[in-house]
């Protein structure tokens, strides 16, 4: 048996890990994360993925949300 970790996620799950990845990667290219404080970097790029998500939502119908 393997010690790996497993993780499945859904499709919007995994949009919004690319999402952060992307975000998170702006703010090291950008030197702004330290090794100290990634995880207080990770999180606030995970909170603005969430965001940007939340606000594409509200403002785009969906072809499933259409009648």
């Amino acid at each position: 048996m393997s010690n790996k970790p497993y993780i499945k996620l859904q499709p919007s799950e995994a949009v919004l890990v690319q999402a952060a990845a992307t975000i998170y990667a702006g703010y090291v290219n950008a030197g702004r994360v330290s090794e100290q404080d990634e995880t207080q970097w990770l999180k606030r790029s995970i909170q603005e993925a969430i965001r940007i998500a939340r606000l594409t939502d509200e403002a785009v119908m969906a072809d499933a949300e259409m009648d």
